[in-house]
């Protein structure tokens, strides 16, 4: 078989054919391993039952990248004509009309996302599958961004926004990346609108802007924040995405975002590109979220404690 042969991969009771799998999407340059379009249909074909479960019911835009990652980046809303029907769609409303998303519900689907080219997934924060509806986010997220590659102001900031999160009874859990920051995600149960969530995130992030006015900001605008770290809210709005949990990311040598446990932030060697598709399966098997809640809190009694921390 060449390498640019058709290559079925099996998934439960569907056959996804992946075409030109020896295509390079990932090419090798700086000490970065070269990466196909078959790696990456096979890292996705074994990371599945781990990423899966933060993907199904979400509205996704696919970042892709039909001529590897130095080519151009296509972001894609609206599911094309010629997906195959067995792929779960989601219309949503947007202004002035309706998009229709798709929704990766299982590894077939997600092996046809790695055959388009689909390097990184990006999901939404809320549901379409449940009764609230794709209006009521059930995750929160803290984008912490750096100004540069040094990892040691996110492990700090990381642990500023644990401690708040802490007083607020806010269970949250760190994610590596893959690119230079950290995402903490905060399960909601669903109750409050995005626009209640935002505002409540970002008064959370002020207060820890408050505590910590030298290294932390929330300014929007680059040349305002100096060499402090950023607290970007704003993924939670409606139709805004967030990079899902084992995504592989668009960077040389195939780095992917990772789940990791609190303790594994106290590593000076802890970077967000640490894990990429070679090896972010095994730290996918040691559960890192695993004393994450099930069920998501409401915001309510976290609201009530941030008024009286502010006050």
């Amino acid at each position: 078989m060449s390498e640019d042969a058709d290559r079925p991969i099996r998934a439960g009771r569907r056959t996804v054919r992946i075409q030109r799998p020896g295509k390079v999407l990932f090419p090798g340059r700086g000490g970065a391993p070269e990466y196909t379009k078959g790696d990456l249909a096979d890292y996705y074909h074994w990371i599945a039952p781990h990423l899966l479960p933060h993907l199904r019911g979400r509205p996704l835009m696919p970042e892709r990248h039909p001529d590897g990652i130095d080519g151009p980046r296509f972001m894609q809303k609206n599911t094309p004509e010629h997906y195959p029907e067995w792929i779960t769609r989601a219309v949503v409303a947007k202004e002035g009309g309706t998009v229709t998303h798709v929704v990766c519900d299982d590894t077939a689907t997600l092996l046809f996302l790695a055959d388009q080219a689909c390097v990184t997934p990006h999901r939404w924060l809320s549901r379409t599958d449940r009764a609230a509806g794709p209006d009521h986010p059930d995750r929160l997220v803290f984008d912490l961004d750096p100004p540069d590659d040094d990892f040691a102001p996110v492990r700090a900031a990381a642990a500023v926004l644990r401690t708040l999160l802490d007083e607020l009874a806010l269970p949250a859990a760190p994610m590596t990346t893959g690119s230079r920051g950290l995402h903490l995600v905060v399960p909601l149960d669903g109750r409050q609108g995005f626009d209640e969530v935002r505002r409540f995130a970002h008064d959370v992030a002020e207060l820890a802007v408050a505590r910590h006015p030298d290294r932390l900001t929330t300014a929007v605008r680059k040349e305002d924040r100096g060499d402090r770290l950023y607290l970007d809210v704003q993924r939670n709005g409606y139709a805004q995405t967030a990079v899902a949990p084992y995504a592989v990311r668009a960077r040389p040598g195939a780095p992917v975002a990772v789940p990791v446990a609190w303790p594994q932030l106290e590593d000076p060697g802890l970077h967000a590109r640490r894990w990429t598709i070679a090896d972010a399966l095994e730290q996918a098997r040691t559960d890192p979220w695993a004393e994450l809640p099930a069920r998501g809190r409401g915001l309510g009694p976290a609201r009530r404690r941030l008024a009286e921390l502010r006050d």
